[in-house]
């Protein structure tokens, strides 16, 4: 028996399979986008606070590597149109976080400050305007709900629209948008919480993805897309049992050869586990599931505050890239999903298309062994 895997999803998308490469920043560049698009799933290409000349070149550095079908995720946050006003913050709000970060600083041999950091950039409708202007495939948004018009202008230009949620409500309010299909993000997912409003705290809007999946299926009429902890084959199988059309996966390819993510993060990836997570804002300003280090706990410990969304990230921009600089991961955010304990190797980006189809198929042949109905 062949078991095809050709969901709603794949019609709607034109891709063969039904497994999707996330976004993530810093990590999907043309290279990983187009291996996975080559190998039958969606590519999506990380577009988060990109300069729209840079976002240009990357959609069509892709389009040079490919033919198939692939897709650019920006955030849509409430904090990003407009972004934050650095000039606002108090003083001893920015004292404090300044102050805590110098002591990183100290260690890692850079100057100490205790200067506001650097406004922050409003990109995000020019980005929007590249991707309608280039007819990208696939416009993949998070954190955020974009208006109805903005979706029938990308309808028009024959750009689908996916957005992922982490609540119920949430999709709800995304679906009514016209998206096209939704994201279910679980809680064991790695990366930003697909909120468009900060919760109140860490705990908030963390729903595994075993429960938000059927739920999000059973509220909306379009294809829902399973994502949180999901790394193989296994996955999938769940995912469509669950009443998914497919599965996103961005952890699994952070841990591939055509990630851009550094070394020591891959490297990470492969030694720890799902326990190693924490959900946090200390490294953006939002709260994201990323490996535990020595930023982000003694961040924690400190009980110093967080500064807004992207402020905070500008704030301590100098102490990630010296930790990049000097190949360590103790002071570098790197977003990891609870699927963490599921990756044991660094395969290239088609092999892992290639291995989740080929370990479904598996799983599905073996259900009846395993399960007397």
């Amino acid at each position: 028996m062949t078991v095809t895997f050709r969901t709603s999803l794949c019609d709607l998308l034109g891709i063969e399979y039904p497994v999707i490469q996330s976004g993530m920043g810093g990590v999907a560049g043309p290279d990983l986008v187009a291996e996975v698009s080559r190998a039958g799933g969606l590519g999506i290409l990380a577009g988060v606070q990109v300069p729209p000349e840079d976002l240009r070149g990357m959609i069509r550095r892709v389009r040079e590597l490919t033919d198939r079908p692939f897709g650019v995720n920006l955030l849509l946050h409430s904090e990003m149109r407009p972004p934050a006003d650095v000039a606002a913050i108090p003083e001893d709000r920015i004292r404090a976080v300044q102050t805590l970060l110098n002591r990183f600083r100290e260690r890692l041999g850079i100057p100490p400050t205790l200067t506001r950091p650097p406004a922050v950039p409003d990109l995000v409708d020019a980005a929007i305007q590249v991707i309608l202007g280039e007819r990208a495939p696939v416009w993949s948004i998070g954190l955020g709900n974009p208006d109805g018009a903005i979706v029938r202008e990308c309808h028009a230009r024959g750009i689908k629209v996916m957005a992922m949620v982490a609540t119920v409500e949430d999709a709800r309010q995304v679906a009514a948008s016209g998206v096209d299909t939704v994201v279910a993000q679980g809680s064991e997912a790695g990366g930003h919480r697909s909120t468009w409003v900060k919760r109140a705290s860490a705990g908030r809007a963390l729903v595994g993805t075993m429960a938000l999946v059927p739920q999000v299926v059973d509220v909306v009429r379009v294809p829902v897309i399973a994502a949180g902890g999901l790394a193989d084959g296994r996955g999938l199988v769940a995912a469509l049992a669950l009443g998914a059309s497919g599965i996103l996966l961005g952890t699994r390819f952070v841990a591939t050869r055509e990630s851009a993510a550094p070394e020591f993060w891959k490297k990470n990836l492969l030694e720890r586990d799902g326990e190693d997570t924490t959900v946090t804002d200390v490294f953006s300003g939002l709260y994201a599931r990323a490996l535990r280090n020595t930023f982000s706990q003694e961040y924690a410990a400190s009980g110093a505050p967080v500064l807004p969304w992207l402020v905070q990230r500008g704030a301590a921009n100098d102490i990630h890239v010296a930790s990049l600089k000097q190949g360590t991961g103790d002071y570098y955010p790197m977003w990891a999903g609870q699927g963490t304990g599921l990756i044991h190797d660094l395969p290239g980006a088609a092999e892992v298309v290639e291995a989740i189809i080929r370990e479904a198929r598996a799983v599905v042949a073996d259900l009846p062994q395993r399960v007397a109905l």
